[in-house]
């Protein structure tokens, strides 16, 4: 059963929504409702529009291979390890370097959406690590 997309959710991007996720993976690796639409099948070349409900960001992750961002819609942030969080808007691209520990996800009052292009995906899948600390999101605005 497909879950019916909030009416709030953005409308305006380039690329489908996507379902609502709600496996074991995304409840454990994301702080709220995250919905994917992968726009290749092939794995070689693994490309996704992710949607982030505001105020959802996902648990700090490494590449392998690196990433890219590029932006769509609404507010968000991004920020590396030991890092200062860099906020971001439509049309803002992140480069994010092979083994570089960071998070993404959406402002607490905004919808976000972003493509995300895995970078090397050969090298192996992302590794998941510990959730974004509360007090350190509650401080961006």
């Amino acid at each position: 059963m497909t879950e019916t997309i909030p009416a709030d959710a953005p409308k305006a991007t380039p690329f489908e929504t996507g379902e609502l996720q709600t496996s074991d993976f995304f409840k454990t690796n994301f702080s709220g409702p995250v919905y994917l639409k992968m726009l290749t099948d092939n794995p070689s070349a693994p490309i996704a529009n992710v949607t982030f409900a505001p105020g959802t960001l996902n648990s700090w992750h490494v590449h392998k291979g690196g990433q890219m961002l590029l932006v769509t819609h609404g507010r968000g942030w991004y920020c590396e390890w030991e890092g200062v969080a860099r906020e971001l808007k439509p049309g803002d691209v992140v480069d994010i370097p092979a083994g570089v520990k960071h998070w993404h996800g959406a402002a607490k009052d905004s919808w976000f959406a972003h493509v995300s292009i895995e970078i090397d995906p050969e090298k192996g899948p992302a590794e998941w690590l510990e959730p974004v600390a509360e007090e350190e999101y509650a401080k961006l605005p």
